[in-house]
């Protein structure tokens, strides 16, 4: 029997992507509303954002959240540019596209950096870092990213910051596509910042990145930044001053982010929301390889975001034919962006569940037996 389209509770396609997501009608709902941006109902709800993502983070005491307008880039350029002096130097861990964006935000902005950069499909090494800590005095800040969704690799976060901790250098995260999910507590990873934004783990929409930043460290970046749209120190100190955002936020966006950080708690936090983001992984990678495809990592570094397959060696395998088939039936995935191999991505994330897999997974077969695709495999295990 042929699958049914798939739809979310508001009848839309499934979104099984890194972000934007699949919502909830609830954290839709909350945005018929309109708020004023002085007003003080919005403002309260503005300061519970940061405060509540603080907690999330394990930074209370310790660290404060500075929002930032637009996408999560938006927030990752500021991060760089108001945490890396001019004068600084930043070590650059590179084994997806976001690093490299790191790299051309540096360039953009006339800051010095050096790149350590392994495949998409492998982890830096930590002793390597080390050493080219140890060899190069003049670096004052590392970047890491947390989940590289290039690939959906996860880097080994932790130890990179106890390395970078040891070197006594300025560790900047991205975990714009983990934090949320995966495990990244202020108290056991020490950081001076970190950049996420409102539309991955947290379950919210576009519009809102920021940038947990640890407190004293953020005392020390006056003057840094290049752009004053992209200042984090002007912003916190016009948010503590008044608790207002110094330019038009974006009202909607962080009104409906409070809406979702409720309905996080109550999944039961990050345990909770990766605990179902793990299963939905389980259930598509256990799905996929039994109908014959291959992931490109092995499940020690498969994050439970997004996951990558090798392309099918069939001759009747055309990604964009699968794409739209599986587009028809309500499943809109990704293609691939990798340089190691051809490939294409399905992520796990937002408000999906095992149900939803299982659905994603039977249109999957549907499509492929459409296409008269037989062999799932590879071409290099296809050989």
């Amino acid at each position: 029997m042929a699958s049914k389209p798939a739809a979310s509770e508001t009848g839309d396609p499934l979104l099984l992507t890194p972000g934007p997501l699949t919502t909830s009608r609830t954290v839709k709902d909350v945005m018929v509303h309109d708020w004023g941006s002085r007003d003080q109902k919005f403002i309260d709800i503005n300061q519970a954002v940061r405060d509540e993502i603080v907690k999330i983070a394990g930074g209370t005491g310790t660290h404060v959240l500075v929002p930032m307008q637009g996408s999560g880039t938006f927030a990752v350029e500021a991060m760089i540019t108001s945490f890396l002096p001019r004068d600084g130097k930043m070590l650059i861990l590179v084994n997806g596209a976001y690093g490299q964006r790191c790299a051309k935000i540096c360039d953009y902005n006339d800051r010095a950096y050096v790149t350590y950069e392994t495949p998409e499909d492998t982890p830096p090494n930590v002793d390597e870092i080390g050493r080219i800590l140890d060899a190069d005095e003049g670096i004052s800040h590392v970047f890491a990213v947390h989940c590289e969704t290039t690939s959906g690799i996860v880097n080994p976060i932790k130890e990179i910051a106890s390395m970078v901790k040891a070197k006594g250098r300025s560790l900047l995260v991205d975990s714009m596509s983990a934090f949320g999910a995966m495990p990244i507590d202020a108290g056991e990873v020490y950081y001076d910042a970190l950049a996420a934004s409102s539309n991955k783990c947290l379950e919210g929409v576009p519009g809102m990145g920021f940038v947990v930043c640890r407190e004293s460290a953020l005392a020390g970046t006056k003057g840094n930044a290049n752009a004053l749209v992209l200042d984090l120190f002007d912003q916190w100190k016009a948010m503590e001053a008044n608790k207002q955002w110094r330019f038009t936020p974006p009202i909607h966006v962080i009104v409906s982010l409070h809406q979702a950080i409720q309905e996080f708690l109550e999944e039961g936090g990050q345990p909770g929301r990766g605990g179902r983001y793990a299963n939905n992984c389980k259930v598509l990678v256990d799905g996929m390889r039994a109908m014959g495809f291959e992931t490109l990592l092995p499940d020690h570094l498969q994050a439970p975001i997004i996951i990558t397959f090798h392309k099918p060696s069939d001759p009747n395998f055309h990604f964009e034919t699968f794409y739209n088939a599986l587009a028809e039936k309500g499943y809109l995935i990704y293609p691939g962006k990798l340089t190691v191999a051809d490939s294409f991505r399905i992520g796990c994330i937002g408000r999906l569940d095992e149900g939803h897999m299982e659905g994603a997974l039977g249109a999957i077969r549907d499509v492929l037996t459409e296409m008269n695709v037989t062999n799932c495999a590879p071409a290099q295990a296809a050989e």
